[in-house]
């Protein structure tokens, strides 16, 4: 049997990892990266050209946003009807769906890909949410079980629903993720305020069997704070990538509540100030109100 081959968009952190996996287990990839030094052709006329005619595969794993619909819109001039272009990156689930038009237009078809698993999917295997067609997602069957985690496919793969509904589920998961991080967080910094816990890094990690909280997430922070226990080499400044924003966003059109999840972003956002306007005009209002003391600036 021949095996599968693909061309594949991105070569960063996680796309250098998903090509390596991919050849591991036997999918043949060619990858484009604007970095010679990494990539395996010069441009991406180079990369659909080194693919087998008929049915060409084209996964993308660049920044979402515009250098996605850049590279989209190029691969719409490249391929040909019946070629099919995957999107793995984090893109918003409407522009899969501004994209899937546009290439339909061309007989081109599209599939989106919510990818999880960090820097650690090489090792570990990539969690997977698909939305598309369903031959079309069929069609990438050798791909999607090269990528995910060993064990049964329903535990790493799913086939959301239509095209966009992959990056739909790949949001609301970040945004789960926000929530999950900042009580983790909370929680270490209670820990670590009382005087009568004398062993946090101890606490965190007899947690991480047996116990409700238990998670991966969990067992990251145990190893970060075994490498640093007062986290000192890190500032606290916390960025946030799109997807908690986007999850919050939708939640407001569909009226659904999500206080943890919004919370979790606010706490980002909060963490880049130096001083809080906000911060200081409650202060100043307790002062104001009930004569409580307040701090003068530093």
């Amino acid at each position: 049997m021949v095996p599968m081959h693909i061309g594949l968009v991105g070569l960063g952190r996680m796309g250098a990892n998903m090509r390596d996996r991919l050849r591991d287990r036997g999918v043949e990839v060619t990858g484009y990266d604007r970095d010679p030094a990494v990539s395996d052709v010069p441009d991406l006329a180079a990369l659909v050209a080194a693919l087998p005619d008929g049915g060409r595969v084209v996964w993308v794993m660049v920044p979402s946003g515009e250098p996605t619909r850049a590279v989209v819109a190029e691969l719409g001039g490249l391929l040909a009807a019946g070629d099919l272009v995957v999107e793995g990156g984090n893109s918003h689930y409407t522009d899969d769906i501004a994209h899937a038009a546009a290439l339909a237009e061309r007989g081109i078809r599209y599939v989106d890909v919510g990818v999880s698993g960090g820097v650690w999917g090489r090792a570990n295997g990539y969690g997977l949410m698909a939305g598309g067609d369903a031959a079309d997602v069929d069609a990438l069957a050798p791909v999607f079980d090269a990528l995910r985690p060993d064990g049964p496919r329903e535990e790493g793969f799913v086939h959301a629903g239509p095209v966009g509904a992959g990056h739909f589920a790949k949001m609301v998961h970040n945004g789960i993720e926000y929530g999950l991080m900042q009580a983790y967080a909370e929680g270490y910094e209670l820990l670590s305020a009382s005087d009568l816990v004398t062993d946090v890094p101890g606490v965190l990690k007899a947690w991480s069997r047996g116990t409700v909280v238990r998670s991966w997430l969990l067992d990251l922070l145990v190893a970060a704070i075994e490498a640093d226990p007062e986290l000192g080499s890190i500032d606290d400044w916390v960025e946030d990538s799109g997807e908690g924003r986007w999850t919050v966003d939708e939640a407001i059109d569909r009226a659904v509540p999500l206080p943890v999840i919004s919370a979790a972003l606010f706490a980002r956002f909060a963490s880049r100030q130096v001083d809080s306007p906000a911060m200081k005009a409650v202060a100043a209002l307790r002062q104001q109100f009930g004569g409580h003391a307040v701090r003068p600036a530093q």
